[in-house]
């Protein structure tokens, strides 16, 4: 069959051209397809860098073509009967874009392709693009699409080609705006090494979590095998290029154990989300240019000259709970204590926790009465594992009453600017203690230039031993701080010089921290979380949004 066609030139040169389209690529994993048409054009208002169109003719889809762009940098395959009249196929390169995803690396230029009039297009049937990238990238990439209605980006079923440079997308649309993005530090590309452990078609991963599947395939014979995640590893500090270790049996399969290492590709057929349903890290929504939160305020400030990089309800009032523990540790230290000396627990500290909760429900170190510990242990046991009755043996021990402790925590937020804050026990477990985000940040910005208590805040576990002879172990409550890659939380270390969570029914999840990029320090509060893991995660978040930013 021979095909009429016209092109418009912007650009001095390039060529269209049509070759017979092979069967179409099978997505290997996405999100999702979105189906149907954009009804605005988001790129409208830019000037492309180029534009060429290809008219149809009315029968001209009685088999599958596939059409060229830009060098080959964008292949068109419409598969037959994809539309059923005269229409133009045109397709448009910018260099940029709307609301580029902050946590994503663009590959590729932005092209928006559309097909008009679509005569007959029926939304279940799927082209496929492929995408040419030019820069040697082994990290794992999909094709996202521009999503009017959210205003964002969102991934298709993407394969990747790393040999050719190419990537491939399924999509059902005839008007969309298409690039290649890649997820920083998720190598696909790299050695592989095998280990002896479970005798079956298993790998360790330090980026896909447990539960996934991958093919994995040798790039030097191109033998392929799929195996399940059951472990985390390697570790990518003593091996940067290693993707994943193989048990024996997998390695097997693709390669000689003697060989000790392959060159492999990996391609995720099936990706478990974590309990957050986010699959690498990433939002199965829709991606923008700023981190999409759900805590109920949120406040970004550069500590030295107090700019505000980024705001949501940052000046509205709310509860605290234990990141009330910062302000009466900060206050303790201002007695000057010994932290070496030992002083004696007495029941009577956690039995005012149980002023504001039920016996079993307060974070506590099981101590008993008059059992002796040093106050360094008292004070870790507070800040690391959020001990409550620890707090109020310290507010006994510091020499002052209760009443003028807490009083004084008051008149040291006022000193700091936290005009809006009000405590009115040391503890957190009274709804009754407010702050805003804005004069968290201050407070916690303050109190972490105490060295005891940045140290404290961000140690991951602390371990003493009372006089009786009885060990104690308490870790972190920041899992930021102390969980391994496999939580998709910690796949890089994060920063983090000083921390402290705090949980209420009333406040909801509230974490903050103190975090070091180049030469400054920021500090990152949220409040108000609806549950743990979205408190963590958009914590992790916000602080590579500020390593990315900065």
């Amino acid at each position: 069959m021979k095909l009429s066609w016209k092109l418009i030139i912007i650009t001095s040169v390039f060529f269209v051209n049509y070759v017979a389209a092979g069967p179409l690529l099978a997505a290997e994993v996405g999100f999702g397809a979105y189906q149907g048409s954009l009804p605005v054009n988001p790129l409208s208002n830019q000037a492309p860098l180029a534009q060429q169109t290809v008219n149809l003719p009315v029968g001209n889809f009685a088999q599958a073509q596939v059409f060229n762009f830009f060098d080959n940098q964008l292949a068109v395959n419409l598969p037959a009967n994809f539309v059923s009249g005269d229409s133009d196929l045109t397709v448009k390169q910018f260099a940029d874009g709307p609301e580029l995803p902050w946590n994503l690396d663009k590959l590729s230029q932005i092209y928006d392709i559309s097909l008009s009039p679509a005569l007959g297009f029926d939304e279940q049937t799927a082209m496929t693009i492929s995408l040419a990238y030019t820069a040697d990238n082994n990290y794992f990439k999909q094709v996202y699409y521009f999503d009017q209605d959210s205003g964002g980006w969102k991934a298709v079923p993407t394969t990747d080609f790393p040999k050719e440079h190419l990537v491939k997308a399924v999509i059902h649309q005839t008007a969309v705006q298409v690039a290649i993005f890649a997820k920083p530090g998720v190598l696909t590309v790299g050695k592989a090494s095998w280990y002896k452990y479970k005798n079956g078609l298993f790998a360790a991963s330090p980026d896909f979590p447990k539960g996934s599947r991958l093919r994995v395939t040798n790039l030097d014979n191109d033998k392929s095998v799929e195996v399940i995640i059951n472990d985390w590893g390697p570790d990518r500090a003593r091996h940067p290029d290693r993707v994943v270790d193989l048990d024996k049996v997998a390695f097997s399969a693709i390669a000689d154990t003697a060989d000790g290492v392959a060159n492999v590709m990996v391609s995720p057929i099936e990706l478990a989300t974590d309990r957050d349903g986010r699959v690498l890290g990433v939002k199965a929504e829709s991606l923008a240019s700023k981190p999409v939160l759900s805590s109920r305020s949120v406040v970004i400030i550069n500590e030295a000259t107090g700019q505000i990089i980024l705001d949501k309800n940052s000046q509205t009032d709310l509860p605290l709970a234990s990141l009330t523990k910062i302000m009466a540790m900060q206050v303790f230290l201002n007695t000057e204590p010994d932290m070496n000396k030992k002083v004696a627990y007495k029941l009577q500290d956690e039995k005012y926790n149980y002023l504001y909760c039920k016996v079993g429900e307060s974070a506590k170190v099981k101590l008993k009465d008059g059992e002796k510990l040093t106050i360094k242990d008292l004070f870790y046991s507070a800040l690391v594992g959020s001990a409550n009755n620890a707090v109020e043996s310290l507010v006994r021990v510091s020499g002052l009453s209760r009443p003028e402790f807490i009083k004084q925590m008051n008149e040291q937020a006022q000193a700091w600017g936290a005009t809006h804050t009000k405590f009115v026990e040391p503890t957190g477990l009274s709804s009754a203690n407010k702050t805003t985000a804005f004069d968290y940040a201050l407070i916690l910005g303050a109190a972490s230039n105490n060295p005891l208590i940045a140290q404290a805040s961000a140690t991951p576990s602390y371990t003493f031993k009372t006089a009786a002879g009885k060990n104690h172990t308490i870790k972190n409550t920041n899992k930021l701080i102390i969980e391994a890659a496999q939580s998709n939380l910690q796949a890089e270390k994060f920063p983090i010089s000083a921390s402290k969570t705090g949980y209420l029914a009333e406040a909801g999840y509230c974490l903050a921290t103190r975090i070091k990029l180049g030469d400054d320090y920021y500090i990152i509060v949220t409040l108000g979380s609806p549950t743990r893991e979205k408190s963590f995660n958009e914590m992790a978040d916000l602080i590579r949004y500020m390593d990315r930013v900065i």
